[in-house]
């Protein structure tokens, strides 16, 4: 399980329009990014209009939003274009990001038990380290609550960089 402190791991993900996007190509900015079980249901939709809202405030304090899914890059492109989304989504088809951040989880409905996305969010800071984790995400307020935690770190660098 990747814990906070991690440095986070490589991996590639593939944009709307089919193209690769390592994690890597984030390093030396902010980033937020977030698990979510599947496109255009209640809960994901209403998360994905939530972080899409506040980009404008998410860029301000230097962060990228990225969300994540196992959606093929087509139904990303729906899913952006039906609910004028603002922010990146990926898609993540073979399962790697979500092996490799944990958040490919058994999961039980109804007594049925199968494996699906668990809904999390990581805060990643410009070298690449984990420095908040958000695991089992109940989606109303979370977005507001990683604009504080991205501003804390902000913060945190900013006072570190007057320190040295």
């Amino acid at each position: 399980m990747l814990n906070e402190g991690d440095m986070a791991p490589e991996v590639t993900l593939t944009t709307p329009d089919g193209g690769a996007l390592p994690l890597s190509s984030m390093r030396g900015h902010i980033l937020v990014l977030y698990f979510y079980p599947k496109d255009d249901t209640s809960g994901c939709t209403k998360e994905a209009q939530d972080f899409s809202e506040l980009k404008a405030a998410f860029e301000m304090e230097g962060a990228y939003i990225l969300g994540v899914s196992k959606d093929p890059p087509a139904s990303k492109t729906k899913f952006i274009d039906k609910y004028a989304l603002r922010h990146t989504l990926a898609s993540d088809t073979e399962g790697a990001a979500c092996e490799a951040f944990g958040t490919w989880v058994e999961k039980s409905m109804y007594g049925r038990k199968y494996m699906g996305i668990d809904r999390a969010t990581f805060l990643i800071d410009p070298e690449g380290r984990v420095v908040k984790a958000w695991r089992k995400v109940k989606v109303p307020g979370h977005a507001d609550a990683v604009l504080k935690a991205v501003r804390a770190l902000k913060t945190a660098e900013q006072n570190t960089t007057y320190q040295a």
